[in-house]
């Protein structure tokens, strides 16, 4: 059964991942002028008091994309939880990358190195709302 489902999904591909942001021009700037994606779209929702922007390195016809959800009327920051892991990232001088953040204020709370157990260079910064993004040198 499971082979049935699988080949019916054939050409499926992750379309995008949402988190909750308490403050999305703080969002945006570190995902687009920190992190280099572009702001693909931005919807307000006045009857429902939320704005959805989504931001992304590429199409969102070919590549996979973050929706950052604003709720407008969210006093305090979201609470994580312990399920959500991280966002990766794949960049080509994740020395330099992390050195940008760190001046622009940005928690880089693992600075790059070699990950433990393997030899692949990794980084993880925080964003605004204490999101892990992984940083993956590429």
């Amino acid at each position: 059964m499971a082979n049935a489902a699988a080949a019916s999904n054939e050409g499926a591909r992750i379309l995008h991942t949402m988190i909750r942001v308490k403050d999305l021009d703080r969002s945006l700037d570190f995902y687009t002028r920190l992190l280099g994606m572009r702001l693909l779209r931005r919807n307000d929702y006045p009857g429902g008091r939320f704005t959805l922007a989504f931001v992304g390195f590429g199409d969102e016809a070919s590549s996979a994309v973050l929706e950052l959800t604003h709720n407008w009327d969210q006093a305090e920051p979201y609470d994580i939880g312990s399920g959500f892991g991280h966002v990766a990232i794949g960049v080509t001088d994740i020395y330099g990358t992390c050195k940008g953040l760190e001046a622009a204020g940005v928690k880089i709370p693992r600075p790059p190195g070699p990950m433990k157990h393997g030899t692949t260079v990794i980084a993880f910064a925080e964003d605004p709302d204490g999101y892990k993004v992984e940083l993956i040198a590429r």
